[in-house]
Order: structure tokens, then C-alpha cells, then sequence
């Protein structure tokens, strides 16, 4: 049985782009300015995989949704919390997509050993927030005026999730590409 929730590869990039693309031109969900087009997205999911989950949903052959984690900060002392990001076509909003996949998304940060997700929301963003609440998050703060586009400036709220305890010595975090081929990553995708 093919199951809709899958690792991104090099071939997803122009459909991830196509999604991507209006939420840089007319949206404000990402503060990116300039589309970056299929190239650079290709490029974005090489160097991100090594390390954190990229997971896109598929039906049909075509990605209609996609959901990744990234390095928070720079610092050592960050490596077990991760930022999270998620963008849905929209021909396939309100269909439960984004909650399947976001929990995958969870999931494998979780067998990584992530002990917290972030997750930065343009607001007022009430679809994005009720996204993220629902899956667990709670408010943690707000950089006012944090970001100008669109001509204007826009808040930015931060909500934030615990994925599993936080040991007292923490093992190091699993490299994404190292729990790729894990029994239970595979189990996760067959759940979402």
C-alpha cells in the first residue's frame, strides 16, 4: 500500500516551488521577497535532509503538501529544538492534510531526540495558530513589528511544543539521514 506521506527527493522541488511561491509574492507567511524558484528549493532539500525531516504528502503524483524542520540558532547549546514549517496547496486545504503530516513531522523529530519544536507564525495568521495549537503548541511569545512587507509591518508570534522530556545529559540528536531508513520512521508515515 502507497501511503500519501513520504521524504522529499531532488523531483519535488518544482511542486514544492509552485506552493511555496504565492506565500513569497502576495502573502506574509514567509518574509522571503523574491521567489526563489525550483532550483534553490532543490537545493534547500539537500542540505536540510542530512539533517532534520523534509516530508512532503503525495497523491496521485502530485505533492499537495510539504513540512520540514530546521536548525532554531546557531549555538551548540540550541541542537535539541528545532524550528518546524509547513505549507499546504490550496486546492488541498481543509482536509486534515496538514494535521497528518504535521504529527509525522513530530514524530520523526521526536525519534531524532528533538526535545522542542518551534513554531514562528506572521499573525494575526488564525489559520496557522489553530493549526498549531491543535497539535499541542502553546504561545510563547511575540516580536512585535518584527518583519516589514507588503508595506507594512507585521508581529510575529512564536509557539512552541515539547516533543519528549528534557534529560538532565542528553544523548546527542540523530541525524535525520541516519534514522531514514529506521523500522519507525517508516511505521510514522504509514500511521500520518
Amino acid at each position: 500500500m502507497t501511503h500519501p506521506i513520504r521524504i522529499a527527493r531532488d523531483d519535488d522541488a518544482a511542486a514544492i516551488h509552485a506552493i511555496y511561491a504565492p506565500h513569497v509574492e502576495s502573502g506574509a507567511a514567509t518574509f522571503e521577497n523574491t521567489v526563489p524558484g525550483a532550483d534553490a528549493m532543490r537545493e534547500r532539500i539537500r542540505m536540510r535532509l542530512p539533517h532534520y525531516p523534509w516530508l512532503v504528502w503525495e497523491e496521485g503524483g502530485a505533492v499537495l503538501a510539504y513540512a520540514y524542520a530546521g536548525r532554531f540558532r546557531e549555538r551548540a547549546a540550541y541542537d535539541w529544538i528545532a524550528e518546524t514549517s509547513i505549507y499546504v496547496h490550496p486546492a488541498a486545504q481543509r482536509r486534515g492534510i496538514a494535521r497528518r503530516l504535521y504529527g509525522t513531522l513530530l514524530g520523526a523529530m521526536r525519534l531524532q531526540g528533538l526535545t522542542q519544536a518551534v513554531g514562528v507564525i506572521t499573525l494575526p495568521g488564525a489559520v496557522s495558530v489553530a493549526l498549531h495549537e491543535s497539535m499541542g503548541f502553546t504561545p510563547a511569545g511575540v516580536w512585535r513589528q518584527a518583519g516589514w512587507k507588503l508595506g507594512q509591518w507585521w508581529d510575529v508570534g512564536v509557539w512552541q511544543r515539547e516533543l519528549q522530556p528534557s534529560a538532565p545529559a542528553p544523548a546527542p540528536v540523530r541525524s535525520f539521514a541516519g534514522l531514514a531508513a529506521d523500522p519507525a520512521l517508516r511505521r510514522l508515515f504509514e500511521l500520518g
